[in-house]
């Protein structure tokens, strides 16, 4: 199993390829930008996305879905209940005040729930729904020698998502966190959507707000 992780344009999300290096797929986690970089690390590795996932479709983490796709045929995956966001990034650029058009996004080819999972030749990717961010929010656990959490921005080193956007809510993002995340084995590496990593048993130790 192969996992890197980098920040993309235009607000450091942190992209994350997924794959098995063997079979030469991966899973391609919040494109927010750059697709050039993206696709850059995916032939740096002799890796084929097969995959498109999102944690959640703000603006930031799907801004290269299209460019990707275009180059990968690989099929877009989200939750259901982010698809008012997905629809709309025009929207969500304006109220930030960044001033560019949207890009084009592809149709949504699989509507993802709880206990799904995505595969990536022998990888695995479960789906855990983790609403409060967003009411789509998800995050992907991989498992592994070590297990690896793509967190997207339910949980940061030291913080939590915010909940003043679209379809926030505040006491589900806690209860996600602590019924879905905080039983996850403390050596859990958590891949936050922007940030630097962390582990479940630091946070559980240590973040303020739980």
């Amino acid at each position: 199993m192969y996992v890197e992780h980098f920040p993309v344009a235009p607000l450091g999300c942190n992209c994350v390829i997924v794959g098995d290096l063997e079979r030469g797929e991966a899973i391609v986690c919040d494109p927010g930008g750059e697709a050039d970089k993206i696709l850059a690390r995916l032939a740096a590795k002799g890796l084929r996305c097969v995959a498109i996932v999102h944690t959640h479709a703000h603006f930031d983490h799907c801004g290269a879905t299209g460019l990707v796709q275009a180059a990968t045929s690989a099929p877009t995956m989200l939750h259901e209940g982010d698809l008012f966001l997905y629809n709309d990034l025009q929207m969500q650029l304006d109220a930030f005040g960044v001033p560019m058009k949207a890009p084009k996004l592809p149709e949504v080819d699989r509507f993802l729930t709880d206990q799904d999972s995505v595969h990536a030749g022998d990888v695995e990717a479960g789906v855990v729904h983790t609403p409060g961010h967003t009411p789509g929010s998800l995050c992907f656990l991989v498992q592994g020698d070590t297990p690896v959490l793509l967190a997207g921005d339910t949980l940061f080193r030291g913080g939590i998502g915010r909940t003043d956007l679209w379809g926030g809510d505040g006491r589900l993002i806690l209860k996600s966190i602590e019924q879905r995340l905080m039983t996850l084995p403390d050596d859990t590496l958590v891949i936050t959507g922007h940030g630097p990593v962390t582990r479940i048993g630091d946070e559980r130790r240590h973040n303020p707000f739980l």
